[in-house]
C-alpha cells in the first residue's frame, strides 16, 4: 500500500471533523489534572472510532490501543497533552474559551485533536500495518510534578511497553505546513525556586534598628544572577530568572518577610544539581552576612528533553518524504521546559514542532498569552504527518 498517498487522502477526508474536535476542546478548556470533561469527550471519540482504551490514569489520563497485523511485532506510542492554562482569553477570537479564566493558550487542544485524527486514520488502516500503537492522552503537562511522570508511575506504559514514543507541539513563529526537528538535547530542565527572607522589620525611617529585608533580598537576587555568568560553564545554556517578589510593607514599613519565586533552566543534568546547591549556598550566606535568614525551597521540575538520534533521524527523513524537504527544518535548542522529558529519560523518543503561524495580517500571538490563536490549516500537517511517522516507525 502507498501509505503516504492513503494518509493524505484520509486526512483531507476527515479534516473538517478534526477542526470540529479542536474547536470543541478549545471552547471547553480545563486546568491541569482537572480535565474530566475533556477526558470524557476523548473517550467518546475513541468509542465512536472503535478504538479500545483504558481511562483513569492520574484520574483523567487515557491510553488507547490500536492493534495491527502481528500486534506483538513492535509497539510504539504517540503522545498528546490535554490541559489548559489559567489565562483569560480576552481577545476577540472567532473560537473562544467558554470557561472564564481558563484557555488553551499552549495548543494542547490542537495536540489532542491531532492525535484523535491520527488515531482514526491509523485505525482505518490497521489491516495494512504490523504492530501495536499506543495513544497517550496525558493530563497535567503544565503543572508540576507533570502528568507524564505520574502516568508512568501508575504503570500506564508497562504492559505493553513501547519501544519508542513520538510527540509534537505547536510553534507559533513557524509557517503552517512546516515542521522542525532537533536531535539530542532540545528543551531545558525546569525547576521552581522559592526563597523566604526573614528578619526584624520596622519603621523605614530607622534602618539602624532593623534588618532591611527588602535590601537583603535585592542583594540575594543580584548575587544569584552571577551564578549563571561566573559559576556555570559558558558552553552550558542556563537561565535563572525571578518573576515574583512579595514584600508586603509600605512606604515607611520594612516587612519582616519577603517571598521570592523563580525558575532555573539548564541543558545539563550534572550541572543542574550543582547549580541548585550553589543557589542554596549563595542565598543563605548572603542573608546571614546581612543579619537575615533565608529559607530556600527548590521543587525539582521537568528533566531535559533529549531526542534520541536514531529515532529523530528516522522522523526527520520520513517528514521530508511526506511533506517535501522545504517544509522540514532543523531546530535550535529552547530554554522552555516540557514534561515530555520524563518520557525521554525512559524511552527512545523524538519531540518535534509543527508550525501554526497565521497567514497574512492575522495575529498568531505567543504561547501562554491571551492572544494565542493558531492557524487551523496546520492540523492537516499535524494529523497526517504523525500517522505517517507512526507507520514508518513500525517498519524500522
Amino acid at each position: 500500500m502507498d501509505f503516504k498517498h492513503e494518509i493524505k487522502n484520509l486526512t483531507k477526508k476527515y479534516y473538517s471533523e478534526i477542526i470540529g474536535i479542536r474547536r470543541h476542546i478549545h471552547e471547553n478548556p480545563e486546568l491541569s489534572f482537572e480535565e474530566f470533561e475533556t477526558s470524557k469527550y476523548i473517550c467518546s471519540k475513541l468509542d465512536e472510532y472503535g478504538i479500545s482504551y483504558k481511562a483513569g490514569y492520574v484520574k483523567t489520563g487515557i491510553i488507547g490501543t490500536i492493534k495491527g497485523k502481528n500486534p506483538d511485532k513492535r509497539v510504539i506510542a504517540l503522545r498528546a497533552d490535554m490541559d489548559a492554562l489559567p489565562i483569560d482569553e480576552n481577545e476577540a477570537h472567532d473560537i473562544k474559551s467558554c470557561n472564564k479564566g481558563v484557555m488553551h493558550a499552549c495548543g494542547h487542544d490542537a495536540h489532542s485533536a491531532s492525535l484523535l485524527g491520527t488515531a482514526k486514520i491509523l485505525n482505518e488502516l490497521k489491516n495494512e500495518w504490523e504492530g501495536t500503537i499506543l495513544l497517550i492522552f496525558q493530563p497535567g503537562e503544565e503543572k508540576f510534578p507533570g502528568g507524564a511522570k505520574l502516568m508512568m508511575e501508575e504503570g500506564a506504559l508497562d504492559n505493553p511497553k513501547p519501544e519508542i514514543i513520538l510527540g509534537q507541539h505547536v510553534l507559533p513563529d513557524m509557517d503552517a505546513g512546516d515542521v522542525g526537528f532537533k536531535e539530542g538535547m532540545y528543551m531545558a530542565s525546569g525547576d521552581e525556586i522559592y526563597l523566604t527572607i526573614t528578619g526584624k522589620g520596622g519603621h523605614a525611617a530607622m534602618p539602624h534598628t532593623l534588618t532591611d529585608n527588602v535590601l537583603v533580598t535585592s542583594h540575594i537576587i543580584v548575587a544569584l544572577q552571577q551564578i549563571v555568568s561566573r559559576f556555570v560553564a559558558a558552553s552550558i545554556p542556563t537561565v535563572l530568572s525571578f518573576g515574583k517578589v512579595i514584600a508586603n510593607g509600605a512606604t515607611n514599613i520594612i516587612p519582616e518577610k519577603v517571598e521570592v519565586a523563580g525558575t532555573l533552566r539548564t541543558m545539563n543534568e550534572e550541572w543542574r544539581a550543582k547549580i541548585k546547591e550553589q543557589i542554596k549556598k549563595v542565598a543563605t550566606e548572603m542573608a546571614s552576612s546581612m543579619g537575615a535568614h533565608c529559607e530556600v525551597k527548590i521543587n525539582d521540575g521537568y528533566p531535559v528533553v533529549t531526542n534520541e538520534a536514531t529515532v529523530t533521524e528516522m522522523a526527520y527523513n520520513a517528514a521530508q518524504d511526506y511533506l517535501g524537504t522545504k517544509h522540514v527544518h532543523k531546530m535550535d535548542i529552547r530554554m522552555t521546559a516540557e514534561d515530555f522529558g520524563y518520557y525521554t529519560e525512559k524511552f527512545p523518543c523524538t519531540f518535534y514542532r509543527f508550525g501554526v503561524k497565521q497567514d497574512g495580517d492575522k495575529k498568531t500571538g505567543g504561547l501562554h498569552t491571551p492572544g494565542f490563536n493558531l492557524n487551523e490549516d496546520a492540523l492537516e500537517t499535524s494529523v497526517g504527518l504523525m500517522a505517517y511517522l507512526a507507520i514508518e516507525a513500525l517498519k524500522k
